[in-house]
């Protein structure tokens, strides 16, 4: 089984009871096809851009599952049969496996220079240029 991230708008012109029930319909869809949802996040209410199918406001709503890629054809037909949802794309996201990072110490000392005076360096650039 792969991770996927499904992210999808539907119309805003649904009640809350009718938004749960909407996204308990898209899980449904998931397990229909023998996958496993991991997280569904809170649909947001969002102002478009610009607008998709004469609707300037939508509900915007993110899903990550479990699924058998074969299985993926038969969620996405009924994804497309459903006319609340104008919008939708699904990714295949990659786990990322924790990596120990060893802990790298740099001390840094600070070296004080003397100070040198003036006459000294007029003597080294004129020593420095005469070579030349």
């Amino acid at each position: 089984m792969r991770l996927y991230e499904l992210t999808y708008l539907i119309s805003p012109d649904l009640s809350e009871e009718e938004l749960k029930a909407f996204q308990e319909k898209i899980n449904s869809f998931v397990q229909a096809e023998g996958g496993r949802v991991r997280e569904s996040k809170n649909l947001i209410k969002k102002k478009l851009e610009y607008p998709i199918k004469n609707r300037d406001k939508v509900y915007f709503g993110t899903l990550n599952f479990y699924s058998d890629p074969e299985k993926l054809e038969n969620f996405e037909k009924k994804l497309k049969k459903e006319s609340l949802i104008l919008r939708y794309l699904i990714l295949n996201k990659k786990t990322l496996e924790k990596i120990k990072i060893p802990e790298i110490r740099t001390e840094v000392k600070i070296k004080k220079e003397k100070k040198v005076k003036l006459e000294k360096i007029e003597e080294k650039l004129d020593e420095i240029l005469g070579e030349l």
